[in-house]
């Protein structure tokens, strides 16, 4: 069993990672500022958003310039008559529009006065040819039951852009919410509050950002919401290496053009209600570029039970390449350590847990409606501390496809092998005619999922 929850730079992920790892990490849809304003990019969901708005602000203002020219080239000399001479040709036809037609808007919000609002639904079938008797897919942590058709998750989000007030407020339920707060002991209402925060921006701050409440985590290159990701399942280090979410304080900065950086001061990992009195302390960088962006955490604190004795501390990086073209990809690398309060050993005989891993992944956008991603990763669990099992090494192969339906809706087929150095996975079942359970080294699933996004066009 494990010790502790974990989980979550996702993307633009998807069609989007392109301009969609990755992950938590977070619909901050109070980035979008108006333009000259500096945009704060905290997490997967922040870049994505923000290189998608850049985009169109850059489309807007060479669309004014090309229609400026073309309006000055066109109109006549002062007292020349507005007619062509007799016998001449009319101007070639242009295909840029005049100067008294509106520049193309910006993708609209969806919106009740001004709190803007999305949703999500995701569900899925997954196939284990292990069979297992727990009906469990062992290593996921969202898309878990096997062998039957299951809801990933049900989420509606209420938000309003600091200005300088504003406010994040994911609500929703589902198998994914159920795991998500499995770890805590919490009131029951918690469980169904994905984020619940307040921030505070004021203008003479310079983009200085404060967030106040409960918020994912800003490591890792997945965020929870699937729909954002390139994969249907998530992987091995969003599951295990990093923790989900924070209850606490956390700032973002820019620095300069291209970085923003960041520090929180949280209850722990996965906590609304802290399990001891010590706290975690955070420290973020994300740096943004046209062809690339670099996103690291550090959280370092104390994270055992009833004591402030030992600490646990986690390093996540994640590189997300985003050359011109169809094709994007990233590399996570996490590092975690956690010392044990004084007296107590790991299974292995240490005062010390570890574990650590990489992960990477390559996007092809085949097609507007198609698109494909393999993803390979390995992660170890030194000291049976991160998983709970017997210490081993693990690693997993996925290729999922896309189709992109109408908008707003799209499904993934997806293929994933697990496997381990140590016989790790069940398999056998009634549904095979044994009445036990037999041991393995590897996993082999199929997942079929179809996911609902409403909110504004991505």
């Amino acid at each position: 069993m494990r010790i502790f929850s974990k989980c979550c730079f996702s993307s633009l992920l998807g069609s989007m990672l392109a301009v969609t790892a990755f992950g938590r990490q977070q619909a901050n849809t109070d980035q979008q500022r108006t333009a000259g304003t500096q945009v704060v990019a905290r997490t997967m969901d922040d870049l994505r958003e923000r290189i998608l708005l850049d985009r169109i602000e850059q489309l807007e203002k060479r669309l004014a310039e090309v229609e400026g020219r073309t309006a000055s080239a066109q109109a006549p000399a002062p007292g020349a008559p507005a007619t062509t001479a007799p016998g001449a040709q009319d101007p070639a036809p242009t295909s840029t529009p005049s100067a008294q037609e509106p520049a193309a808007p910006a993708p609209p919000t969806w919106s009740a006065g001004p709190i803007d609002f999305s949703g999500r639904v995701s569900a899925y079938y997954t196939y284990n040819a292990n069979h297992p008797a727990s009906m469990n897919n062992q290593l996921y942590n969202f898309n878990v039951k096997a062998n039957q058709l299951s809801l990933d998750m049900a989420e509606f989000n209420l938000s309003h852009g600091a200005d300088p007030i504003g406010f994040e407020l994911d609500l929703g339920f589902g198998r994914a919410f159920d795991i998500i707060a499995g770890s805590e002991q919490q009131p029951t209402i918690f469980r169904n509050i994905r984020q619940a925060y307040v921030s505070l921006k004021p203008s003479e701050s310079k983009g200085l950002e404060v967030d106040f409440g409960k918020f994912v985590t800003s490591a890792g290159a997945e965020v929870i919401e699937t729909d954002t990701n390139w994969n249907y399942s998530h992987s091995l280090l969003f599951a295990w290496a990093i923790p989900y979410y924070h209850f606490g304080i956390r700032t973002s900065f820019p620095v300069g053009k291209h970085f923003t950086g960041g520090f929180q001061v949280v209850n722990g990992w996965n906590n609304v209600e802290d399990n001891n009195s010590g706290k975690t302390l955070g420290l973020t960088g994300a740096l943004v570029t046209k062809l690339f962006s670099w996103f690291t955490s550090y959280y370092a604190g104390p994270e055992n039970a009833a004591t402030n004795n030992g600490w646990r501390n986690l390093f996540d990086t994640t590189l997300l390449l985003t050359p011109p073209g169809k094709v994007n990809a990233y590399i996570n690398f996490d590092y975690a350590q956690n010392k044990l309060p004084t007296g107590a050993l790991t299974v292995t005989g240490k005062d010390t847990g570890k574990w650590y891993g990489i992960a990477a992944a390559v996007h092809l956008q085949a097609a507007s409606k198609w698109a494909f991603t393999p993803r390979v990763e390995w992660f170890k669990d030194r000291d049976g501390l991160a998983i709970g099992g017997p210490p081993q090494d693990m690693k997993e192969f996925t290729i999922t496809g896309e189709y992109k339906m109408v908008e707003g809706l799209f499904g993934r087929a997806e293929y994933r092998r697990d496997w381990s150095n140590q016989p790790f996975f069940f398999r056998g079942s009634a549904v095979n005619g044994t009445t036990g359970f037999g041991t393995y080294k590897n996993q082999g699933t199929l997942s079929l999922g179809v996911l609902a996004f409403f909110g504004p066009k991505r």
